[in-house]
């Protein structure tokens, strides 16, 4: 089974409003040209549909007929808010475990940084040191 997603985000009006006034019609038109299975999700912010044909041609036909291009056209905002891919998008996938964090340089802790003995220091004199004169008085001999 080959899956295919259309995925319409809201702009001037909600995505909902298109799936009610598109999602028929389409729904009809894959279900005619091969659509074995399809799903409807509702995001936040916009509408999913995944639809499962067999043949990557049967949904080549789906994607050329007339009404599918017309609903493709009215999206709510058809420049920035429509996606059409292969494989099933939105929150389809398996639930993801929340992830570890891993640790850095594969496991192993950092070398600590030597530290180097400091050397003494003197505090600078503000004024230079005071000389004492000695003056020796006495009698001439």
């Amino acid at each position: 089974m080959k899956w295919w997603s259309i995925e319409v985000r809201d702009g001037v009006l909600p995505a909902q409003r298109w799936k009610d006034g598109y999602g028929e019609s389409l729904l009809e038109a894959a279900i005619t040209h091969g659509a074995k299975r399809w799903e409807w999700t509702l995001m936040p912010g916009g509408v999913l549909l995944e639809l499962g044909f067999r043949e990557v041609d049967d949904w080549d036909r789906f994607r050329e007929l007339p009404v599918v291009k017309a609903a493709l056209d009215a999206t709510p905002d058809p420049v920035n808010g429509l996606y059409v891919y292969p494989g099933r998008g939105g929150s389809s996938t398996a639930p993801s475990r929340p992830r570890k964090p891993r640790p850095m340089g594969a496991g192993s802790a950092a070398m600590p940084v030597p530290v180097e003995p400091s050397l003494p220091m003197r505090l600078a004199e503000t004024e230079p040191p005071v000389e004492v004169l000695r003056v020796f008085r006495g009698a001439a001999a």
